[in-house]
């Protein structure tokens, strides 16, 4: 047992109480450090709840978009943290990815590929694997409903066009985007992202299904076949 376990929570230091902060000064009040603390519980012989939280932030060099990269697997690598503090922290951060996504599944009219990175920005940028997902659009270009096609590696996804077409007849989307990652931070679209742009914009054509552009997400960044004329 830590020797911070042994004691009573009103025995630590006022800095290694976060949850007492929470409930005096509002969960405002609290650092990111604290609120890891919350999630981990406990530290160790040698460093408090709050002190190991500092030493997780300092890994992601104390960027909350980095540690949302973070897996079990990533997290487990820090002295202190166990499986379980790790499923914690993990189930933390995707709570708030899936809260952020709620928040921006709301019927929103897309004018612009910043519209299109702003809404897979949430799935898509942290992952350490390729997905690609498609945008259902109606003739206002407000959003019907946004799928997954399929997940990939690191290097690529396969695509299935039939899919595509049989989720935008089904909403009787008049207009589809789709959007894939590269976990590489690479930009730029490979040979294949052009010809299965071409592709998915012929076979939509046919149904009388504008495909009005295909956005790739690297991080923070992203690529737009619209915006530089590829469609």
């Amino acid at each position: 047992m830590s020797e911070e376990g042994s004691k009573s929570i009103k025995e630590w230091a006022v800095e290694d109480r976060p949850r007492e902060k929470l409930m005096v000064n509002g969960i405002q009040s609290l650092s990111h450090s604290e609120l890891i603390a919350i999630l981990i519980g406990s530290g160790t012989k040698n460093q408090s709840a709050v002190e190991l939280a500092r030493r997780i932030l300092s890994n992601a060099n104390n960027d909350l978009d980095q540690l949302g990269r973070f897996t079990v697997s990533d997290f487990m690598k820090i002295k202190g943290i166990g499986k379980a503090k790790a499923i914690a922290i993990v189930s933390a951060l995707e709570l708030g990815r899936r809260r952020k996504l709620s928040e921006s599944a709301d019927r929103i009219r897309i004018t612009s590929s910043d519209n299109v990175f702003e809404v897979f920005y949430q799935h898509l940028a942290d992952l350490p694997h390729e997905e690609f997902w498609i945008l259902l659009l109606n003739r206002s270009n407000k959003i019907i409903d946004k799928r997954k096609i399929s997940q990939g590696g690191i290097a690529g996804t396969v695509t299935d066009i039939r899919m595509i077409l049989k989720f935008a007849i089904d909403v009787l989307a008049s207009s589809i985007i789709v959007c894939h990652n590269h976990p590489s931070g690479n930009l730029q679209p490979s040979e294949a992202d052009i010809q299965i742009t071409r592709k998915i914009k012929d076979a939509a054509t046919v149904m009388d299904i504008a495909l009005l552009d295909h956005v790739i997400v690297a991080g923070k960044k992203y690529f737009s076949f619209a915006d530089e004329n590829l469609l």
